[in-house]
Formats: C-alpha cells, structure tokens, sequence
C-alpha cells in the first residue's frame, strides 16, 4: 500500500470522502492537511487519517476508508503509519475519539478511557471541545 502525505491539492476530496462518511471536515483547512496521511488508488484517495501533535501527546482523527476499500488492511496500515509518524515526533501516547470504530481500534492497542481523563491538549482540540458528539468514546494507546 502506497500511503503517503496529504497535498494542500488533495484537501477538497479530503474534505469530500469526510463528509461522505459523516465524519467532521469543516476544521479541515491546508494547514490542518500537513498532517494528514492518503492512500490512493485507481479510483482516487481511498482512505485518509490525520494526526494533530502536541507534544508527547497526539490526537488520531478523521481515520476513514472510502466503501471500496473497507475489509482490505487500509485503516489497519493508514492507523499504523499514523503512529510511526507520532513515535517520529516523539510522541508517547495517541488519543482518539470514535462513535463506530471502538471494535477496530481495540483490536489495535487502543483502550477505552474517561473523557475527563484526557491531557488539557487533548481536550483543547476542535474535534473534542465541539466537533465530535459527547457520546463519542475516547480511546487511547502508548506508543512507548
């Protein structure tokens, strides 16, 4: 699988496979994209994660696998690949918040946590102060 980093180029069918998945896009914005994985194919960009860093702290989010794609390894490989950017920028544990996918990333090392347990950086993000629901389910792994 050829995943590589999101283009300011890619943005509007970034935004689009989002939105097309329910997932929320309106913070997305180029500079939000610098650190974004894609994975592409014939049919265009067909999964999608981001990483937002704050020190030794990430936050994983708008993990998505177009239809097509899904039951392939796509989100396997675009979540690990994601994780070895962090460890790349030093960071010891990566949250997330998921409504439909606690199955999958448990299968992952992830593990499920108290929202009110998570880092003040964490909690300052767009997707965790208003964007995901409150019924969304915060997860966290260690990297190291």
């Amino acid at each position: 699988m050829n995943i590589h980093s999101a283009r300011r180029a890619d943005l509007p069918a970034v935004r689009a496979l989002l939105e097309t998945e329910r997932l929320p896009a309106s913070d997305l914005d180029e500079q939000a994209l610098d650190r974004f994985l894609i994975l592409r194919d014939d049919s265009g960009i067909s999964g999608v994660v981001g990483l937002e860093l704050y020190g030794e702290v990430a936050f994983l989010r708008s993990l998505v696998v177009a239809q097509h794609g899904r039951g392939s390894g796509v989100g396997s490989a675009l979540t690990q690949a994601a994780e070895r950017l962090a460890a790349e920028f030093g960071v010891k544990d990566v949250y997330l918040l998921t409504q439909t996918a606690e199955r999958f990333f448990a299968g992952r090392g992830y593990s499920k946590m108290d929202r009110g347990d998570a880092p003040k950086a964490i909690q300052g993000t767009t997707q965790f102060s208003g964007l995901c629901p409150s019924s969304a389910v915060l997860m966290m792994k260690q990297l190291r």
